[in-house]
């Protein structure tokens, strides 16, 4: 088979590129300069000549808070481009994996989010990308939409690399311990979104996270205590002390009922996966 990733130097899309590569798959690795998704054209002439078997769509607009602004644009990147790339995908019987997010959510849940859970964003990024989702499902492709959340890794800027720069500066840095959530590496995510692609499980919406829930707090606290710093410079506050242009979701941990359900890989407990990155990558998630 020949796999397509966009968005293949971002975050996400380059771990799911170099998985690929390690599995020895031919894969087409993507970026913004040589597809743009949400160009007709681009789309059009990138995946007809590239023709993949399975193209996971990892290009995305991710500024939240600039969305509140630029709502155009984030539809034009996260619900435009998905719907073409999907419907490329019905016409060629390829298969498609899109990435979603939990900000579709409106994260006042006080249990995991379920698969079917109805979706109600409060952002202009939470809403482009459930428009996202609604055009890869009635597209007709056979398509997973895959919602993740938290993501960090060793491309691109992310939450882990913020602590850990503020680590350097500040003696104390206060955080947020009123937004929960599911801490995800990316390449445990890569890993994931590749076993699907190549399994046997029906089309639709899965949810993959690291296992577990957290605060920003607790994460945080993680943070240092892997870089061999004292947790206790990790004070907790509120996320009125800290107003943001789009609201972030209070609760956003998914369930992966479907996920367990269809035999996929387990993923690790957050805390393990933290452990295992910086292992693995920490210099470049703590610069």
């Amino acid at each position: 088979m020949r796999w397509l990733v966009t968005g293949a130097a971002g975050q996400l899309g380059t771990d799911v590129t170099a998985v690929l590569k390690m599995y020895g798959e031919d894969v087409v690795a993507c970026d913004r300069g040589m597809l743009d998704i949400s160009d007709p054209e681009s789309v059009q002439s990138v995946l007809d000549k590239a023709g993949p078997d399975i193209v996971i769509n990892c290009a995305a607009y991710t500024k939240v808070d600039d969305a509140e602004s630029d709502e155009d644009t984030a539809f034009c990147v996260n619900a435009d481009g998905p719907d073409l790339v999907s419907r490329w995908c019905y016409e060629t019987s390829a298969r498609m994996v899109h990435v979603s997010t939990d900000y579709v959510f409106d994260g006042t849940a006080t249990e995991p989010y379920a698969e079917d859970a109805p979706v109600a964003p409060r952002s202009a990024y939470g809403r482009s990308k459930a428009a996202g989702e609604r055009a890869v499902l009635t597209s007709g492709a056979h398509a997973w939409v895959v919602r993740t959340a938290w993501v960090y890794g060793a491309e691109g800027a992310n939450f882990v690399k913020t602590m850990a720069r503020l680590a350097r500066s500040h003696d104390t840095v206060s955080v947020v311990e009123d937004q929960i959530g599911s801490p995800t590496w990316s390449l445990h995510l890569a890993r994931g979104l590749v076993a699907l692609a190549a399994s046997d499980a029906r089309p639709g919406i899965y949810h993959c996270t690291n296992d577990g829930e957290a605060s920003w707090f607790v994460f945080t606290r993680a943070i240092f205590a892997e870089m061999g710093l004292d947790p206790a410079r990790v004070e907790p506050t509120t996320s009125d002390a800290f107003p943001r242009p789009a609201p972030r979701p209070a609760y956003s941990v998914l369930s992966h009922q479907k996920w367990d359900a269809a035999g996929l890989p387990t993923m690790a407990h957050w805390r393990d996966a933290l452990h295992e990155a910086f292992i693995a990558v920490g210099e470049d998630l703590t610069g």
